[in-house]
């Protein structure tokens, strides 16, 4: 199968997964600034969202850069993390209308852990399928900001039952730690090409 087909489902899923969560942004009733205030934490809960999405839009289209044939075991791998990124607009729902809450906050980071968890099944079913000296298995190397991730989320769970607060900073924290794409992939293609 042509890696293209597969980057074009991938991306109608995350247009669709984004459309859904700002459909969960409900227009105030009022015309002043205070009409807003209650929307704050639902607006909040859609940003962070928002760019945890983008940034899984972002490095997946940059992963697949690396690949030269869609194998089965990818398909399953991508529908997999596709899976759970459309859970994000009902985790991120969840979050923002319970304005922050232990048991919202916890599973927000379940579904950002289980995402983590599956972009790294399709990276490691890439680089199996096109062997360890692959362009993606040299770009990746051990992959310590992928596992300190999972271990921050992790964290971030437990934190939501003490200090809801604390779990939110730590989900914004790893976000802005995958804000900036890696540009290994770009430097190493443009030297290969």
């Amino acid at each position: 199968m042509e890696k293209n087909r597969l980057e074009a489902f991938s991306d109608g899923v995350i247009a669709i997964i984004i459309t859904i969560m700002v459909l969960e942004l409900k227009v105030p009733h009022g015309s002043d600034f205070a009409s807003l205030e209650p929307l704050l934490p639902v607006f909040l809960s859609y940003v962070l969202s928002f760019i945890y999405v983008g940034i899984y839009w972002n490095n997946h289209h940059h992963m697949l850069q690396t690949v030269q044939h869609v194998t089965g075991g990818m398909l399953w791998a991508n529908l997999h993390l596709l899976f759970w990124l459309s859970l994000f607009p009902f985790a991120s729902g969840w979050l923002g209308e319970n304005h922050f809450a232990a048991m919202p906050s916890a599973l927000y980071g379940l579904v950002l852990l289980m995402a983590a968890i599956a972009y790294s099944i399709l990276q490691r079913t890439i680089i199996t399928s096109q062997g360890n000296n692959s362009l993606l298995a040299k770009v990746i190397g051990r992959d310590i900001k992928g596992k300190l991730s999972a271990l921050l989320y992790v964290a971030g769970i437990i934190a939501a039952f003490y200090s809801p607060v604390l779990s939110g900073l730590i989900y914004a924290a790893v976000a802005l730690m995958w804000l900036v794409p890696d540009s290994r992939i770009e430097r190493l293609m443009g030297q290969s090409s």
